[in-house]
């Protein structure tokens, strides 16, 4: 497919299809969901780094003998994480296998989304469905995914030879990929249902949307570091952390820059407090939004809402692995409710500042 054939002449206006395709793209949407809150389980339980290679085709199928397994326990037995937890812990075989599947569950799904955006975009491509304008944007949207992969094991790979565990920053890295493309799947869902409706601009990025999702991105920033450094861990209690409000156990020693970037205690700090920051911004998008779209509105106040009581219970509770895969999973929410209120502010029939109502 060139860039010629997949935007322009393989799109008609009169055989275009966007409805089609944009839900065709919130399915994806869907799976990439599931996607984190699986790789939210594989994190939480520890099961990254029990698949030691990277094989995109035949790694697509798990052990199937005794013999497999014990060949994959041998490769796992080699690395850092095994020799100096797991191995001294007494894991065993059947331990093992219990990582594994997670982790070779997380790899599958990422296997199958591929497929289920590269399939059906080349079936539209070549029925010439695709709407004018929305060719590029669909590659790109197919890069990042591949891109992501290429990610993942790059984040995988940090684990393997010196630590017992994936650098937080490539986590950081892993985690936002996939919420952006989350959010560009709904963003551009969003814009073929407009077009569907024959309002052909696509929604725009106003000032208030931009700063509600650098204030959201920021907060997720923290929420990856908070993950990769196991700091939900440094304090079970709340409002204050272990009895103060700023904890102590903060090492300032390596300046600022670096206690924000590797300090778990500042960072559950930044986290725990940043959230009603990000409260703030999303009570003001939620009232703009709502005289244009109510649902939008009350999407963004349910998933806020259920984030934060998530977040508090998920830290009074030592970090429960349901509640902690449930906050990664509305965390995921929080994201698509925020790009749709995001979106629907910024539609061309919306003069902001003075709400036209669509419809």
């Amino acid at each position: 497919m060139t860039e010629q054939s997949l935007p322009n002449n393989m799109c008609s206006t009169a055989k275009s299809r966007p409805i089609a395709i944009a839900n065709w793209l919130l399915g994806v949407a869907v799976l990439v969901f599931i996607m984190v809150v699986v790789g939210g389980i594989t994190r939480l339980t520890e099961s990254g780094l029990s698949i030691t290679e990277w094989k995109p085709v035949t790694g697509a199928l798990p052990p199937l003998s005794e013999a497999d397994w014990l060949s994959e326990f041998a490769k796992y037995q080699q690395i850092p994480e095994y020799r100096e937890i797991n191995g001294p812990a007494g894991m065993t075989l059947s331990d093992f296998k219990f990582i594994y599947f997670w982790e070779w569950v997380h790899r599958l799904l990422g296997r199958i989304i591929g497929l289920a955006f590269a399939l059906p975009l080349l079936w539209f491509a070549v029925k010439r469905a695709i709407p004018s304008g929305y060719g590029l944007r669909l590659l790109a949207l197919l890069a990042l995914g591949g891109l992501q992969g290429t990610i993942g094991w790059w984040m995988v790979s940090s684990g393997l030879s010196e630590r017992t565990d994936v650098s937080h920053f490539r986590l950081a890295v892993h985690l936002l990929t996939a919420l952006i493309i989350l959010a560009g799947l709904v963003w551009t869902a969003l814009d073929l249902r407009q077009a569907a409706t024959g309002r052909e601009k696509p929604a725009r990025m106003t000032s208030l949307g931009t700063t509600v999702l650098v204030v959201l991105l920021i907060q997720l920033l923290f929420g990856a570091y908070t993950a990769g450094l196991n700091a939900g861990y440094v304090s079970s209690t709340w409002p204050l952390m272990n009895g103060y409000f700023i904890p102590g156990g903060i090492d300032w020693s390596t300046g600022v820059w670096s206690a924000l970037n590797n300090d778990p205690y500042l960072i559950h700090f930044i986290h725990r407090w940043w959230a009603w920051v990000v409260v703030g911004f999303l009570v003001i998008l939620a009232r703009k939004v709502r005289p244009i779209d109510r649902r939008a509105s009350i999407a963004i106040h349910t998933a806020f809402g259920s984030q934060i009581l998530l977040g508090i219970a998920t830290v009074m509770t030592g970090i429960d692995l349901h509640l902690a895969v449930s906050h990664q999973a509305v965390g995921a929410l929080v994201v698509a409710a925020t790009i749709w209120g995001v979106h629907v502010i910024g539609r061309p029939n919306t003069a902001y500042g003075t709400i036209i109502p669509a419809g």
